[in-house]
């Protein structure tokens, strides 16, 4: 900007100043529920106005003087004020009555399906940025039971094998997850992204996704920035429980295996701890005089058992003069079954021979747990704090037979064991102030998190001629156990001032700090069977040999592998500072430039093989700028264009860092991190087009490209003749792609909805590797993308709403395993799913949902290209079956 530009600039914001010297601001809510209300217009009687945003908040900019306000919305009864403007801001909070109870009940129910469109448009078309959105009423209409769920039904998005995130085409690594603005950590050591079914629906208020790069964020995300807004209003003392029971048509009505527990779901099992703890030199007398495991490796049958769910919320709102006292509670437990029948796995060789082949059932169980208090205090537009504490824990335990050849042609049966549970809890305190045209927030977070293995089993055996089995003895590493423990804490500190200079523009400076700590230990016990040779008949009645008194008589020799090389600690620390302007430069052109510096030291204490206990550390320190810019041009009052461009980064993750070697089962790959690895940087450039009509119907089309420098990626090599995954920097590569979503309502009880994704990807991978294809798309990439639903809204019965929602979702072929060795990429074929969701208000109390989902119970198939044969060959299947689930809520 030249010098003259900006006296001139200068000058005109002074005019600006002295013409508008007054503020009128505060909110809009409904009197009966104290919800805010979204659209309603505030304005003066010769005409100048302003409209609610998402939090029912408004400002408007007038000359000193008298004004009569008009405050309308629909269905409600219209207010009317007189007030004086002078220099300075003035505060009018508005509350509404409906019209009527006849009118009250149609758009209390209408105005659900109406808000969440206000939510879209409004977000949408007055945000700096470009964002897409999701409100917990839209979440409820479409039958949505978690986050994952919601952000999957967005443009561009999609959900791999254990729940990576898939953003764009760009993997977990490049997106990142906050709990109310604030970051989360993540408990699953694979994922940089906190597990997002970890949060119910019913916790959760909104869910917002920007593409874009903000400097008021960390700059490690190039896909996405997803944020989870908890449940925070409250209406008049209200108290609600739900109950739901369902099924999966695969297993309905049959038993189900399962290997001993100990307790329930609900009970961790842990290993004598003075074993784990104490000297080798002692362990081995201790381990033949006591019983060190809760567990055997038993499998029993169990009778067939319903999935069960059960919510309760209750909220009470105290009002204390002006001020405004919240106290809101939920929780919510369910726990489901799931089982796979007839499923099959193989590995091939480069010449189309198959090594590994294996068929299996598998019967799993998932218990997950959620809950949420908040308090809040609300000093009207002054001031506002609020504590938020909320706590999850997802836990699974997997058994699964399999019988098959492996790699060097023995006939084996597998028991199998695995359990896995997350959990995390997380504090939050934040504020909001206002001081004239300065507003003012802050916040603080701790949160602790833990992802533990506590007791995962296996028993391999030998098939006999005669159908009998023997022990398999090959290596003492076929019967084992393992105990693996991460916890996590992470520290979070914001501080932003926001000072307005023209009643629309807006100068934002803010510090933000992040401190991350890990620790992980792992543990195998393995078992040393060569002494015993019973007579077995099959993989389940264990117990007459694998048991306590084979150990005490020195049959059986309980082996621990504690080494140094089998933990690691981690952690990383950023503090950063960021300036940004948000500036109307007129009616059409909003320009918002940013630029962050952060400042990173990540660090990991591990050990080499052989190596002391945290005896290596690997540093990985920077100090350095991210810029971003966001451009908007309004075409008209409902199109409009937008334009960014930024510069990202993308650190490594604790595990991919740290050289410790992973290995799930037998036969499996195994993983290990390299402490040799850099940060990756993205260039990211988006263009989008818009147009919000005025009655909620919508159309947006995004172009964009990202050139990703020095990406981190997932390679295989050979070592000792098996495949080890480990990660390397590659070259570059890249990511580009169209998306289309649109909105149509064709009557105001009929709406369609849809969107459509497609992408090309590409990375060029470093030298060394024993991979096929040096280039390839990314990992986890679908090219194709898409989402449609069709939701109907009838009334019956006069006035109450029935609901009938139908979701279809695709994810196109994707690669699954990159092939290695002259074998060609492993890929998941495109997979079609389809949903039904119902429900209805029996009364006003009463409600009643009904919800289907993988109505076309297609199976999911994986295949991979054998290139010395020019064949694709199917290396898994398994069918997933269609979940049914009937609930019922109450309203006390």
């Amino acid at each position: 900007m030249t010098k003259q530009s900006f006296i001139l600039l200068a000058a005109l914001w002074l005019s600006v100043l002295h013409t508008f010297a007054g503020v009128l601001t505060g909110s809009v809510t409904d009197q009966t529920t104290g919800e805010a209300l979204i659209g309603a217009t505030i304005a003066t009687t010769s005409g100048r106005g302003a409209v609610t945003d998402i939090n029912g908040q408004y400002r408007l900019t007038l000359p000193n003087g008298q004004y009569n306000i008009v405050v309308t919305y629909v269905g409600y009864r219209q207010q009317q004020f007189s007030v004086t403007i002078a220099d300075g801001t003035i505060t009018l909070d508005v509350t509404l009555v409906p019209e009527g109870t006849e009118l009250t009940e149609v758009h209390v129910s209408g105005r659900a399906n109406r808000e969440s469109q206000r939510v879209l448009q409004l977000q949408r078309q007055e945000a700096v940025m470009q964002i897409e959105t999701m409100g917990a009423r839209e979440m409820s209409i479409k039958g949505v039971g978690n986050v994952q769920e919601g952000v999957q039904k967005l443009t561009g998005i999609s959900i791999a094998d254990a729940g990576q995130l898939i953003v764009r085409g760009l993997g977990d690594r490049y997106s990142t997850t906050t709990l109310n603005g604030l970051p989360i950590a993540s408990p699953n050591p694979d994922n940089k992204l906190i597990p997002l079914d970890l949060f119910p629906s019913s916790t959760v208020q909104n869910i917002t996704v920007s593409k874009v790069y903000d400097a008021a964020a960390y700059a490690d995300y190039s896909g996405a920035h997803i944020d989870i807004s908890s449940r925070e209003r409250v209406a008049d003392d209200f108290c609600n429980i739900g109950f739901g029971i369902g099924a999966n048509t695969v297993g309905i009505g049959e038993s189900r295996l399962q290997m001993d527990r100990h307790g329930t779901m609900l009970v961790q099992p842990r290993v004598d701890s003075r074993a784990m703890q104490m000297p080798l030199a002692d362990y081995d007398a201790y381990a033949r005089q006591h019983d060190i495991f809760p567990t055997t490796f038993a499998v029993r049958s169990h009778s067939y058992m319903p999935d069960l769910s059960g919510s309760l919320a209750a909220g009470k709102r105290f009002d204390i003069g002006n001020h405004r006292l919240t106290l809101l509670a939920s929780a919510q437990l369910s726990n489901d079954y799931r089982t796979r029948r007839d499923a099959y796995y193989k590995t091939l060789e480069a010449s189309g021979t198959t090594q590994n082949d294996f068929h299996y059932d598998q019967y799993a169980q998932h218990l997950d747990m959620a809950a949420l208090g908040y308090v809040g205090y609300d000093m009207g537009s002054a001031a506002r704090l609020g504590y938020t504490v909320f706590y999850a824990r997802n836990a699974s335990d997997a058994y699964q037979l399999r019988h098959g050849v492996d790699s060097e042609g023995h006939e084996l049966t597998g028991s199998n064991n695995t359990t896995h549970i997350y959990s995390l809890a997380t504090h939050q305190l934040q504020g909001e102030h206002t001081l004239g045209k300065m507003a003012i927030e802050w916040g603080g977070s701790y949160a602790q998190t833990a992802s533990d293995e506590p007791d995962r089993r296996q028993v391999m055996f030998v098939n006999r001629d005669d159908g009998t089995l023997d022990l398999f003895k090959l290596n003492r590493q076929e019967t084992m156990r393992y105990y693996g423990e991460l916890s996590e804490s992470e520290w979070n500190g914001r501080l932003t001032a926001a000072w307005r200079w023209d009643g629309e523009s807006t100068l934002t400076v803010g510090y933000n700090v992040k401190d991350k700590r890990r620790d992980y230990e792992g543990t195998r016990f393995y078992y040393n069977i060569n002494a015993l040779a019973p007579s077995i008949a099959d993989a389940f009645s264990t117990d007459a040999y694998l048991n306590f008194d084979n150990v005490s008589a020195g049959d059986i020799i309980i082996e621990r592998k504690k080494q140094p090389k089998d933990t690691y600690r981690a952690g990383n620390t950023i503090h950063a500072a960021f300036a940004k302007v948000d500036w109307v430069a007129s009616a059409a052109w909003l320009l918002s430039a940013g630029v962050r510096v952060e400042h990173s030291q990540q660090w990991v204490h591990y050990a080499t093989d052989g190596g002391e206990r945290y005896g290596r550390r690997r540093d990985l320190d920077g100090t350095e700028l991210f810029p971003a810019l966001n451009l908007r041009y309004r075409l008209t009052s409902e199109q409009q264009l937008r334009f960014a461009v930024s510069r990202t980064v993308t650190r490594p993750s604790f595990i991919e860092m740290a050289p410790f070697l992973y290995q799930e089962s037998y036969g499996s790959a195994q993983i290990r991190g390299n402490e040799e690895l850099m940060n990756g940087y993205n260039y990211n450039i988006d263009l989008r087009y818009e147009w919000l009509m005025e009655r909620g119907d919508m159309l947006s089309v995004t172009a964009y490209y990202k050139h990703l420098d020095s990406p981190i990626e997932r390679i295989q090599a050979l070592q000792g003749g098996a495949t080890l995954h480990s990660f390397r920097n590659a070259e570059n590569g890249m990511a580009c792609g169209v998306e289309v979503e649109a909105r149509l309502s064709l009557h105001e009880q009929l709406t369609l909805g849809a969107n459509v994704s497609y992408m090309y990807t590409n990375v060029k991978l470093p030298e060394g590797g024993a991979y096929t294809n040096r280039e390839r798309s990314l990992q986890g990439a679908s090219p194709i993308l898409a989402n449609a639903d069709v939701v109907w809204r009838p009334r019956i019965r006069g006035s109450q709403p029935l609901s009938l929602t139908l979701l279809y979702n695709l994810q196109g072929s994707r690669i699954h395993a990159v092939g290695v060795s002259g074998l060609g990429d492993v890929k998941q074929q495109a997979e079609h799913t389809l949903n039904l969701n119902a429900q209805y208000e029996i009364t006003e109390r009463l409600g009643v949902k009904l919800s289907a989902k993988n109505l076309l119970m297609r199976d999911i198939v994986y295949r991979q290209q054998v290139p010395t044969t020019g064949q694709t060959v199917e290396v898994e299947r398994y069918g997933q079956g269609m979940d049914v689930d009937l609930s019922v809520s109450y309203k006390f």
